[in-house]
């Protein structure tokens, strides 16, 4: 059953609640967890036999790290399989969606999932504090130095100034910007169609960035025409200049941008926006360019970030106001 859930997925047969078919990158992560996990716990049954309790235990020993391996892989040698509660729901929550589409293919008449009590999801959202974005902010100088490669700098860099997400930014290209109107419109981001204002500061790393005829990616690998898959090393060399903790990821930027445009009184709505969040999105087919407020608040948050990496914050014009009276 799992296996004909994965080839319908890949046909772009079974869509997400947004409509549209899987990316390819979930059905990767969704292939790992029924190789991983789901087979080598419940394969075995047949779809009818599972039931709730069946479930219940299939979830517990995630947790608990039974399915926990290295596992050998084609590209990078070996791959390290991890257990606990936060993998154990969310396998769960990819179980209920197989067992969802069971039901419609009438192979069983209920879901054994439904009911079942799952671990809270583990995720925390982690912030650079001050120090820490000044400790970014010199290992990126220092990087450049090192003749580290310059688009995983100027990645990071925009990153921190934008709050995308990781896979947005690498996955970005020239024709998708209009630097004139400080516009990104990406066509299949996460949550659709989204047009993102873009910082005067964010501006500037592109405008800094050596177009390549031959590649069309904003942020190009080392070599080759694909992603910089080697992204993640990349970073790891940065954080390890900066002696950055070992929790602070790229996404810690996004969560960082967003309490950054908190702290400074920008409205939910705002800041949903500004980093694309699911239902914020300007995905009307009519909007082109990101509008003046938008603009202000990208600037503001960036001007920000800028100054705390030690970057400085952007020129602006200082207009002496007259007294009423005066």
């Amino acid at each position: 059953m799992a296996d004909i859930y994965l080839a319908d997925a890949q046909a772009g047969r079974l869509l997400t609640r947004r409509k549209v078919a899987k990316k390819a990158s979930t059905l990767g992560t969704d292939r790992g967890r029924i190789e991983r996990h789901i087979k080598p716990q419940l394969g075995h049954m047949t779809v009818a036999a599972v039931t709730r309790d069946d479930v219940e235990r299939f979830m517990h020993a995630i947790a608990e790290g039974e399915t926990a391996a290295r596992i050998k892989t084609k590209k990078r040698g070996l791959a390290r399989v991890r257990g606990g509660k936060g993998t154990a729901s969310r396998t769960v929550g990819l179980l209920g969606a197989i067992f969802t589409y069971a039901v419609r293919r009438r192979m069983r008449p209920d879901n054994p999932v439904h009911g079942v009590m799952r671990f809270a999801d583990g995720r925390r959202e982690r912030r650079l504090s001050e120090d820490e974005y000044v400790a970014l902010g010199a290992a990126l100088r220092q990087g450049e130095a090192k003749g580290i490669w310059p688009a995983a700098i100027a990645a990071i860099r925009f990153l921190a100034l934008t709050g995308w997400r990781t896979g947005e930014a690498l996955g970005l290209r020239w024709p998708e910007i209009e630097l004139a109107r400080r516009t990104a419109t990406l066509a299949d981001s996460k949550t659709g169609r989204s047009v993102r204002p873009l910082s005067h500061a964010a501006c500037d790393v592109l405008r800094n960035l050596p177009t390549i005829s031959t590649n069309e990616l904003v942020f190009p690998a080392t070599r080759g025409e694909g992603r910089m898959s080697g992204f993640p090393k990349l970073w790891a060399r940065i954080a390890k200049i900066g002696a950055l903790p070992a929790d602070l990821t790229p996404h810690a930027l996004r969560h960082s941008f967003a309490s950054l445009a908190g702290d400074l009184g920008y409205s939910e709505p705002t800041i949903a926006s500004l980093v694309g969040h699911k239902g914020q999105t300007m995905t009307s087919r009519y909007v082109h360019s990101a509008d003046a407020v938008l603009l202000a608040a990208a600037d503001g948050v960036a001007n920000r970030t800028a100054e705390l990496m030690g970057e400085g914050a952007a020129n602006g014009e200082v207009v002496p106001l007259r007294l009423a009276g005066g």
